[in-house]
């Protein structure tokens, strides 16, 4: 195991790797809300015909098969205990609303973007979110859309085409989504378009150090066993980009932030099978379509020997960026113009240090 530590140091990962599904606990204080899902009806909102991406061109990057992901959820929509795979969007979900919660603001209108069975809308109320439209590609996941207080209409709508007008919504949301769009810069400029002036955009994706245990022991496994590692995984984002590519988009007031959440198997199968239960495995064109059933126990076992807890448990982490950004309004707080300052950062950091010591005047003689 010491020349697969050596291994390990060489490999630079930023992708992540899925597979297929049972479900375990989080790490993290999770709040479960079991409520009933009734079917979400597909509405026709008043929409502009559908608006091309703006940075669509030749340079755009096609890394992901749209076709194959839509089908994926499909099928993780028609299971029938789906919502065992639920936990982390539930969790990421919660903690995206916690975010709107403290924008001291009402919100008419709002849009979830690829927002599945309304992760993010049932821990919202009425009095912040008057009205809220869910998207997603999935129309079959839309039908599992759970209950909230908001009034929610369902549409059928791909990431990557937003089908709505510019100047349309006060809030928009995204949750676990934007990691399978091919081009981000493009979506997001989307979103930018489509909030009205001082809008805000409040968004979470998965970040490149999610589920590097599993990666890591897939790539050791397979360069032992057949010579050489393939492209089981889909490239995520860095979080050190994610502020320029926001800032790119035309959002002001940037807030990005990173968290953490563990969840425990009892060992890879596991981790690979809720993968696969969540619709989130893997659908790069160039993907592999089935590993070997040698290279899995190997990544078993090495999974097992570098990262398993003392209760013979391993972890899988998924990293999570969290996004807040602004379309610009002529009421919103400006930088002053550069050499405006009046006062030095040397004289400010005097106002920190203590003063010089006061000795006493040297007692006189009678």
């Amino acid at each position: 195991m010491n020349m697969m530590k050596m291994m390990l140091n060489k490999f630079t990962v930023s992708c992540v790797c899925v597979q297929r599904a049972a479900t375990l606990h989080t790490t993290t204080s999770t709040s479960w809300i079991n409520r009933p899902r009734p079917t979400c009806p597909q509405t026709s909102p008043q929409t502009s015909p559908l608006r091309l991406m703006s940075s669509r061109g030749s340079s755009s990057m096609n890394v992901f098969d749209r076709r194959m992901k839509r089908q994926q959820k499909n099928w993780s929509a028609s299971l029938q205990d789906g919502h065992n795979y639920d936990y982390l969007r539930d969790e990421v979900g919660s903690r995206v609303a916690d975010r709107v919660y403290d924008i001291a603001r009402t919100f008419p209108l709002a849009l979830d973007v690829g927002g599945g069975k309304s992760h993010i809308a049932e821990h919202l109320s009425k009095d912040i979110v008057e009205r809220l439209f869910l998207t997603d590609t999935s129309e079959n996941t839309l039908k599992r859309s759970r209950h909230s207080e908001l009034p929610v209409q369902c549409v059928v709508a791909d990431e990557e085409f937003l089908p709505f007008r510019e100047n349309t919504f006060d809030l928009v949301l995204s949750s676990l989504s934007l990691h399978w769009i091919n081009d981000l810069p493009g979506a997001l400029r989307q979103i930018q378009q489509v909030l009205k002036p001082d809008g805000v955009f409040v968004g979470a994706m998965v970040g490149g150090e999610t589920l590097y245990e599993l990666r890591c022991s897939l790539q050791l496994a397979e360069t032992e066993r057949e010579g050489g590692f393939s492209p089981h995984v889909s490239p995520y984002t860095a979080v050190t980009d994610l502020g320029n590519l926001l800032g790119q988009a035309g959002f002001t007031m940037l807030t990005v932030d990173v968290d953490e959440i563990q969840v425990h198997y009892p060992g890879i199968i596991e981790v690979m099978t809720d993968l696969q239960g969540m619709g989130e495995s893997n659908c790069a064109w160039k993907r592999r379509s089935m590993v070997h059933r040698d290279t899995i126990l190997a990544a078993a076992s090495i999974y097992q020997e570098l990262y398993a807890n003392e209760d013979g448990s391993v972890p899988a982490t998924y990293e999570i960026l969290y996004m807040i950004g602004w379309k610009p309004h002529e009421s919103q707080a400006r930088p002053a113009r550069r050499g405006s300052a009046t006062v030095s950062f040397g004289d400010l950091s005097k106002i920190s240090q203590p003063p010089p010591p006061q000795h006493p005047d040297p007692p006189t003689a009678p």
